[in-house]
């Protein structure tokens, strides 16, 4: 039997800046339905890794195929006609509308009209934001602004989503539950997620990718991965071998 081919694959995967190599050779297999989280202190490469999988960078060489089609090159929108949404750490939304119709705005790119309201409402649940539908998204705390962007990802009915760092700035509260909502969207698609806060990793990830020095330094569980010495001289700074 032919071996599947993967949701998303990255191989050999480099991405220089003149003399600063930001990835070097990263290879990176995701699976259907997977729930992945890119760890590593700050200039590991995680950030350049994940900007070259929204198409906000274009890899020096190596490739990256979505279900098998190349993509690494492809300008944003291109990629997320293909089945990627992308949400990254600056909320964006329409500040001066309803959370309803912010939902709204993006459901009615992918729903016929009939369709629209049930999208709309299935959203609002998912995102814990039914009781605020009404309510201007400027007139929000950081962390539900960042649920509606989550929910207008949602909106466009991906196959893959990419966060960027979804708790950063949220109280203990919000980071609950956006542990919560996307644990729930793991349930009908794939993600990634690059995060720094450890106690938001332990609620959310299952298998954890961490990046030290433009490298993938460990992939395993995310038990394993945080009693792994390696990761832990990573973040306390010390020298880890090569």
């Amino acid at each position: 039997m032919a071996d599947l081919v993967p949701l998303l694959k990255a191989e050999h995967l480099t991405m220089r800046f003149g003399g600063v190599v930001a990835n070097d050779d990263i290879t990176f297999t995701l699976q259907e339905m997977e729930l992945r989280c890119l760890i590593g202190p700050n200039g590991a490469g995680k950030s350049t890794f994940f900007k070259t999988l929204t198409g906000q960078l274009v890899p020096t060489s190596g490739s990256i195929a979505f279900r098998g089609m190349p993509i690494a090159g492809k300008l944003s929108h291109e990629i997320a006609r293909m089945g990627i949404g992308i949400k990254t750490q600056v909320p964006n939304v329409f500040n001066g509308l309803s959370v309803r119709e912010n939902i709204w705005m993006a459901v009615r790119r992918k729903a016929t009209p009939r369709q629209q309201g049930p999208a709309v409402d299935a959203v609002l649940e998912m995102i814990r934001l039914t009781d605020h539908a009404d309510s201007i998204v400027a007139t929000l705390s950081h962390g539900q602004r960042q649920w509606v962007e989550i929910g207008m990802v949602l909106a466009a009915e991906p196959e893959l989503i990419l966060l960027d760092e979804p708790a950063a700035g949220m109280t203990d509260e919000e980071t609950f539950h956006t542990a919560a909502i996307i644990r729930e969207i793991n349930q009908s698609r794939a993600i990634v997620v690059v995060e720094h806060d450890m106690e938001f990793i332990k609620q959310i990830a299952k298998r954890v990718t961490v990046f030290h020095q433009g490298r993938v330094l460990v992939e395993d569980t995310v038990d394993k991965v945080l009693a792994d010495q390696r990761v832990r001289d990573v973040y306390l700074g010390k020298k880890v071998a090569a």
